[in-house]
């Protein structure tokens, strides 16, 4: 009898002792159900930059839409085939899922934290600001690529019929936007500190990040809406980055690399080589980036083919400087911004120079950054560079220009490409003509499955949904 009482008080024991602090056992430590703010403003900067620089064809083609590079033993991208490897259900998921979703929930865990003093009011200020400065990058790349696209309804996750929004009225949007993050950043402040992978907490950057974002916006739309773009643009002009200033991500070794290291050299593939169509006009030029953007083959800058299998072996290849493991990656900079003012003063707008001068300092900062710097004046010299000389149009002029400067940014130089028409383009073997080169990327599969109502909505909008289907600010 004792033993079985005994033997009860101790089966009550256990039993207590398991119900008190119940939460705790099912509670796992190493994973958090609130990720602080910092953690998740870093994951959605990272991927950000890992996408601008990526040459992963299952994510990124835009070097090979450039024609930048071209590919050595499967053709398909390079061929404007965007359905095989559901290139374009890749990049919705990275911009909405890896990017947008991060940053809203950095942003909600911040609005939910309690903030007690001024100084403290003033950081959280400069956070949200900066979180939606970087959400109004990620949703402007989203327009320039496919078009009208979720945005106001996107990212509820009650809502998986997201309407597809009007793409001038998105940017529109943007611009505005960024004038509220503007006038709520606070240089004096801090912000993110090293969590910020960009500028590690600097508010004043962020400010030229914001003012910088405005023009680039500004000259995209220039041909839809030009009362718009001249707006932003003036407005956003004096505060916008330096040719010598960017803003980048600079990876640190093999284990936080490049994802261009990781395409080409970790991976042990040799998949590209840098195209004939960018090669060739350089050759024309004589164009000393040359030696920091290709290797040699035979003592000459040989490009592949584009579009056509090329041999790794028969060509000039990748820099090595491009594949290092620790080559930053450049979201926006001052080179950019140099050509974006010179084209500005072109159509009239008030930026404080002239296109000759914002031409000159764009070519002479792309020189600079590639530490070549002086050999930028005797380049600009020549009489096919000067600007008064140069043949063409204006838009030739810095289309051309412009398009060599944005080496290794293929998103830019075909953004580039497709407002300028310049430089002229190869048309790949397995395309019909000219006109058959892509202009926009076409919807994911997943969206006419998932979202059948919104996307036919979206795509009768914009004209059609085609590779081909010009948008709004692609007039010429």
């Amino acid at each position: 009898m004792k033993r079985l009482f005994f033997v009860i008080i101790v089966l009550f024991g256990i039993m207590t002792s398991c119900t008190k602090n119940f939460e705790d056992f099912n509670t796992d430590k190493k994973r958090p159900t609130i990720v602080p703010a910092e953690n998740l403003f870093a994951n959605a900067q990272k991927a950000l930059a890992d996408n601008e620089a990526s040459t992963n064809v299952n994510t990124n083609v835009f070097k090979l839409f450039a024609q930048q590079w071209t590919e050595t033993t499967y053709t398909d991208e390079a061929n404007y085939d965007v359905a095989n490897r559901g290139i374009a259900n890749n990049m919705f998921a990275i911009y909405y899922r890896d990017i947008l979703r991060d940053l809203l929930e950095a942003r909600n865990v911040i609005n939910a934290s309690e903030v007690i003093g001024d100084v403290a009011l003033a950081e959280q200020k400069n956070q949200l600001a900066i979180i939606d400065a970087t959400e109004v990058f990620a949703y402007s790349e989203l327009l320039d690529i496919f078009g009208n696209v979720p945005y106001s309804k996107a990212l509820d996750i009650t809502n998986i019929y997201p309407q597809y929004d009007d793409a001038l009225t998105v940017y529109k949007d943007l611009l505005t936007r960024l004038d509220a993050d503007l006038a709520a950043m606070d240089v004096a402040q801090g912000s993110f500190g090293d969590a910020d992978l960009y500028f590690a907490g600097d508010v004043a950057m962020w400010k030229k990040f914001a003012n910088s974002l405005k023009v680039r916006i500004g000259i995209t739309i220039a041909d839809g809406d030009n009362a718009t773009a001249k707006a932003a643009v003036e407005s956003g002009y004096a505060g916008a980055f330096a040719p010598d200033e960017t803003c980048e991500l600079v990876y640190l070794d093999a284990t936080n690399s490049n994802p261009m290291y990781q395409d080409m050299i970790q991976s042990g593939r040799h998949d590209f080589v840098p195209a004939n169509t960018i090669v060739d006009m350089m050759n024309t030029l004589a164009d000393p980036r040359r030696a920091v953007y290709f290797t040699l083959f035979n003592d000459e800058y040989i490009g592949g083919t584009y579009g056509v299998l090329s041999a790794f072996s028969q060509f000039s290849h990748v820099a090595d400087v491009v594949q290092e493991q620790t080559y930053p990656s450049v979201l926006l900079d001052g080179i950019e911004m140099s050509f974006y003012l010179a084209e500005a003063a072109e159509r009239g707008y008030s930026v404080g120079k002239t296109a000759t001068e914002y031409y000159n300092a764009g070519i002479t900062a792309s020189f600079t950054k590639w530490g070549i710097a002086d050999e930028a004046p005797a380049y600009l010299a020549k009489p096919e560079v000067a600007y008064a000389t140069a043949a063409g149009t204006w838009k030739q002029k810095i289309g051309t220009q412009a398009y060599f400067a944005y080496y290794v940014k293929g998103l830019v130089a075909w953004t580039s490409w497709r407002r300028l028409d310049f430089p002229i383009l190869n048309v790949p073997p397995n395309v019909d003509g000219y006109a058959e080169i892509p202009v926009r990327f076409s919807y994911p599969a997943r969206e006419a499955t998932i979202n059948p109502v919104e996307y036919q909505a979206a795509s009768s909008a914009i004209g059609s949904d085609k590779l081909t289907t010009k948008l709004f600010w692609d007039k010429f």
